[in-house]
């Protein structure tokens, strides 16, 4: 099923975030695969409300950002309720991809850090170093309980559960979990990013103060 983000956005952000709810609630194992942005149940507020302020912006929607950004906080309960298994994958880069600015992702980082210790949680990141000839990054897309695909497009919001389909998105998820790193390495490139981001602040600062001497 193929739905335009007009239709799906009309009645505002909030309306759009409710109703993926109950998808949310029912689902038991939960794969994710993402390219630039750190996903929804990982996303700390302030991370979130720059995507939902962008997305509002760009689409000239109705600002409703802070009730929107309250269900999409309010999901995230999922994490740490039973019975539930989050498989996540993350290119290399989107830990580099600033969004909200450099406090921000900073923070967004950090938490990353904290919830991938989670019993829930499985945190792969694929280096950006990693061989691709065999397997190239695709679309970001999640995969609910290996029964349903949904992958984000710039026009729409796809929806997938023809068996054959959801099993090559289930078959390309294994292939990229093989090139990704787990655990103390995991964390390892993760901290390597907040120790990029400390750098550039400190470099601004400094960049700053100098101006500030030369205008005096």
């Amino acid at each position: 099923m193929y739905v335009e983000w007009r239709r799906l956005e009309r009645a505002g952000l909030r309306q759009a975030q409710e109703s993926v709810r109950s998808l949310f609630e029912r689902t038991r194992r939960f794969h994710a695969y993402s390219t630039w942005l750190i996903p929804g149940p990982l996303q700390i507020s302030a991370y979130t409300r720059a995507i939902l302020k962008a997305t509002a912006a760009r689409r000239g929607l109705s600002d409703d950002v802070e009730d929107a950004l309250a269900v999409r906080m309010e999901r995230q309960g999922v994490l740490r309720e039973g019975g539930r298994t989050f498989a996540i994958l993350l290119e290399e880069p989107t830990l580099r991809m600033v969004v909200g600015g450099s406090e921000t992702m900073m923070g967004q980082l950090g938490h990353l850090l904290t919830v991938s210790s989670l019993p829930s949680v499985s945190l792969g990141i694929i280096p950006a170093s990693a061989d691709r000839s065999a397997m190239r990054p695709v679309e970001d897309f999640w995969i609910f309980d290996r029964a349903r695909v949904n992958v984000e497009l710039v026009s729409a919001w796809l929806t997938i559960t023809q068996p054959k389909e959801v099993e090559m998105y289930t078959r390309v998820f294994a292939e990229l979990a093989g090139l990704a790193v787990y655990g103390g390495r995991a964390r390892s490139l993760i901290t390597a990013a907040i120790d990029v981001l400390v750098c550039s602040s400190r470099g601004s600062r400094r960049r700053g103060n100098l101006g500030r001497r030369d205008v005096r």
